[in-house]
């Protein structure tokens, strides 16, 4: 069964370099989508990717990542939008880099697509209200 899910990868230096993750569609078969990276030759990087395939080929893929160095976290943080605080302003619109926060026409109210969120938490900086809040 296909299965999506989003991680973090954080690269060493000594790794930083080489093709790793295009590895994981050549030899485990996984799609991926690149959601935000860092990452710089012969320095430390980060990536925050979506990881789409077979469930077990996911895990031989994260086993290989790890067994190249990379240590791999699940996107645990998660973002929302508090309806409460939301005086639709648009100021976390401008800065979102998915579009998962949108003005929705004729309403020109913001919406929150959290499926398409990567939790950069460059809303919960703009809004002036504080109704983009991170959930640990």
């Amino acid at each position: 069964m296909t299965v999506s899910r989003k991680i973090v990868l954080h690269f060493p230096a000594q790794v930083a370099d080489r093709p790793i993750v295009c590895d994981l569609a050549l030899r485990f078969g996984l799609a991926f989508n690149i959601l935000r990276a860092s990452i710089s030759p012969h320095r430390e990087g980060i990536m925050v990717m979506e990881i789409i395939g077979e469930g077990a080929n996911q895990e031989k893929g994260l086993q290989y990542l790890r067994e190249q160095g990379v240590l791999i976290e699940s996107l645990s943080q998660d973002i929302r939008k508090n309806d409460e605080r939301c005086i639709n302003c648009g100021a976390c619109v401008g800065v979102c880099p998915t579009s998962a926060l949108f003005i929705e026409k004729p309403s020109f109210e913001v919406r929150f697509d959290g499926t398409r969120c990567i939790a950069c938490e460059m809303c919960i900086m703009a809004c002036p209200t504080f109704a983009m809040e991170a959930l640990i």
